[in-house]
């Protein structure tokens, strides 16, 4: 039987994760901060192991990782999304907690998870979409998400020698809690359950790329070609509506 580790595994994608691994027969260790959800989560799926740890702290992960036998399959999926209302005077506090969150946390587990995992094994690092456009009150998380595409591109180039593959997921939007908290439109929303079957066979097809939607991702990447400064004027048209 195989093993997983999901972070962010009490809600939104990572609950989704749970189920559709443990449907396949994977043994899963679901990672998460709040002891309870973790505990509820539990009750639903009473084969999971649970690991409650904050990824933020360093050696709260570590001090996780002891716990964990070796994994063929690690997913790095927890963050957090904040926008910024106004970026003059800047929220630096703001910034720095979110670049905590979803980028600094992933090299925390990196460090603590990474030893445990076995050869031929892969790594799924969830990113998103916001990278292939600047977006208004973006600020930190799509600096965040830029952070992780280059993390993992760099990671599947000196891991290729251990016969680790990385993949890079990068959604569009997704029903969850935290979108629920979305004021805006979002166009090609789909369900948490949709996008963890499409990331479930993407790593297991070892796909270096994970990309969903796949209109709304072609939509995007062709609005990225386009010059900077004809972006910043629609974009700034569509702020000031």
């Amino acid at each position: 039987m195989k093993r997983v580790l999901i972070t962010g595994a009490t809600s939104g994608i990572g609950k989704a994760l749970v189920d559709i691994y443990t449907k396949k027969n994977f043994e899963v260790v679901a990672a998460g901060r709040d002891p309870i959800k973790l505990a509820n989560l539990k009750q639903d799926y009473p084969k999971i192991k649970t690991l409650s740890f904050d990824i933020t702290q360093l050696q709260q992960a570590l001090d996780a990782a002891s716990e964990v036998n070796n994994i063929d399959q690690l997913i790095l999926n927890a963050g957090n999304c904040e926008y910024m209302e106004s970026v003059n005077p800047f929220d630096s506090a703001l910034f720095e907690r979110i670049i905590r969150t979803n980028l600094l946390s992933v090299g925390y587990c990196l460090e603590a998870f990474l030893p445990k995992l076995a050869r031929f094994g892969q790594i799924g690092i969830v990113s998103s979409s916001v990278t292939y456009l600047a977006f208004t009150q973006s600020q930190a998380y799509g600096a965040s998400k830029a952070g992780l595409n280059y993390l993992a591109r760099s990671l599947s180039v000196d891991l290729a020698s251990q016969e680790i593959g990385v993949s890079l997921i990068q959604p569009g939007f997704v029903k969850t809690p935290l979108t629920d908290k979305n004021t805006f439109d979002m166009p090609g929303k789909v369900t948490a359950e949709y996008a963890a079957e499409t990331i479930f066979n993407g790593i297991q097809a070892k796909k270096h790329s994970i990309k969903f939607p796949r209109f709304f991702i072609s939509t995007l990447r062709l609005l990225s070609t386009l010059p900077f400064a004809l972006w910043r004027k629609i974009a700034t048209s569509l702020v000031n509506k």
